[in-house]
């Protein structure tokens, strides 16, 4: 085993270089006539069943309203080749643009929610409120993701993890360790 190395001081404001959540996902919505594509990294999976996705959703974001006002929304997984549509999308605003026409992505239709999935995403997931009472609070939205939609290579897809400053870390190798994992109850 090797010495472990001495840490050094750290900007408490970047830490998300190292905890930022699971992958950047992009978050389809739709509210009357309007659509909309926000890019998010920022969401956790709370529960198993029902199937409960945290969200931060801020109130600036076009996305936040429709969402609000719609209770739905679709979690589309892009693969890492889609890097700079991810970055253009959250770098402007649905309030002044058509972001499925601006990026080249093609809405999908849904089954369960009226929000698009986007079809260039291996994986979607449609989702309906679940909880907003710490919407106005703290920004968070719980959903219930309600249909899943994933593509067979999806295994094999590299995501895309945001750690702050403009920078992403593509998901890497797995290790499996299911033998090591007990049925029963957990600690």
């Amino acid at each position: 085993m090797s010495q472990p190395e001495q840490k050094r001081d750290y900007p408490v404001s970047d830490i998300r270089h190292f905890l930022e959540p699971g992958p950047v996902v992009l978050v389809s919505s739709r509210w009357e006539h309007q659509t909309d594509i926000m890019t998010m990294g920022w969401h956790m999976v709370m529960e198993f069943s029902p199937s409960l996705v945290g969200c931060i959703i801020a109130p600036g974001n076009h996305s936040h309203d429709l969402i609000r006002n719609s209770g739905e929304c679709v979690i589309n997984i892009p693969e890492a080749s889609l890097v700079d549509t991810v970055v253009g999308i959250g770098n402007c605003s649905g309030s002044d643009a058509d972001k499925f026409s601006q990026f080249n992505l093609t809405p999908g239709q849904s089954v369960k929610v009226r929000a698009p999935l986007i079809d260039e995403c291996y994986a979607s997931f449609e989702c309906r409120l679940y909880d907003d009472a710490m919407v106005d609070l703290y920004s968070l939205f719980i959903f219930e993701v309600v249909k899943a939609h994933v593509a067979p290579s999806a295994d094999h897809q590299q995501s895309l993890h945001y750690q702050g400053m403009g920078q992403f870390m593509l998901s890497g190798k797995s290790i499996d360790r299911k033998d090591l994992f007990t049925s029963g109850k957990l600690n």
